[in-house]
């Protein structure tokens, strides 16, 4: 395999692998050094024997994602009020043209089953990942970890049923999502509360992610009443110079607000039985570079 060849191989499967690294780290910056640290790994590895460069690559990965993900957990750095995943623009497109493929993609990049899976161990969140998220044999991930294939369902049922059990219910449906959206940003904008109120289930939760650095609740709202007049208080102290946007993060409709043209705020809703079941809010500037270079 030439070196041109090889790096064709390497672009083929660069999404899956980026893939798998975020659904592994909940950071895309961290993601993209591990897939970068897989391409230098397998750009110098002797590849003449390699028969299915994609399970070489994701095993490359995955491995390399465990790694990252024990040394993150064993730093046991404190973080500064809610965590939420770093948003991953996601549009799967014609890459992924059956419709069931592309709901079980974007459910297991969902904000809700990432904050779920950071409580998971990293070889659970591994064969959570590559199982419920891939598809992949249990005879492969074994493989791929090095791991009894009696292990791997053992990991992989444990881990299921941890995320199962905390898990929010929400409706996938795209279209109910930015309906409702569309008139979330309508009664915030024009502060009518009883507005958002009627959109809002009773026991509807906000997650403000603002690490510290921006303006963001440091504990979870509960309760429509206090989501509400939250949601409309921020709107009357406004942004300067704003303006949104439509964008589709974890496999679901956003809004990118932005205040001067720079990304401000990613909020992402979850939606069930017709009303807004959680609202998730990333302030964080940390966690929103990627999104600037949105054409």
């Amino acid at each position: 395999m030439t070196t041109d060849t090889a790096t064709d191989v390497f672009e083929e499967h660069r999404p899956v692998l980026l893939g798998v690294a975020y659904r592994m780290l909940g950071r895309v910056a961290d993601a993209e050094d591990v897939v970068q640290e897989a391409w230098l790994r397998w750009s110098g590895a002797d590849r003449s024997d390699v028969r299915e460069p994609r399970g070489y690559l994701v095993r490359i990965t995955t491995r390399l994602a465990i790694d990252r993900l024990r040394q993150i957990k064993a730093r046991g750095e404190t973080y500064v009020g809610p965590w939420l995943p770093e948003p991953y623009v996601t549009d799967f497109g014609d890459s992924v043209p059956d419709t069931a493929e592309q709901a079980v993609l974007a459910d297991s990049v969902s904000l809700a089953v990432l904050v779920v899976m950071e409580s998971l161990s990293p070889l659970e969140r591994a064969v959570f990942v590559l199982r419920e998220a891939f598809g992949y044999p249990y005879a492969d991930i074994a493989a791929m970890l090095d791991r009894g294939e009696a292990a791997v369902r053992q990991l992989a049922g444990r881990a299921r049923k941890h995320v199962e059990e905390r898990r929010p219910r929400y409706d996938v449906d795209p279209a109910q999502r930015r309906d409702l959206t569309e008139r979330f940003l309508a009664a915030a904008a024009g502060g009518d509360l009883e507005g958002l109120l009627e959109l809002l289930a009773p026991d509807v939760r906000l997650v403000g992610d603002s690490g510290g650095k921006a303006r963001a609740p440091l504990r979870v709202l509960e309760s429509a009443d206090k989501v509400g007049r939250f949601i409309v208080g921020a709107a009357r102290k406004g942004v300067p110079d704003f303006s949104v946007r439509f964008v589709e993060v974890n496999g679901g409709p956003a809004v990118l607000a932005l205040s001067g043209g720079k990304p401000d705020a990613v909020f992402q809703l979850d939606v069930a039985d017709g009303r807004i079941q959680a609202v998730y809010i990333v302030r964080n500037p940390d966690k929103l570079h990627a999104l600037a270079a949105l054409p």
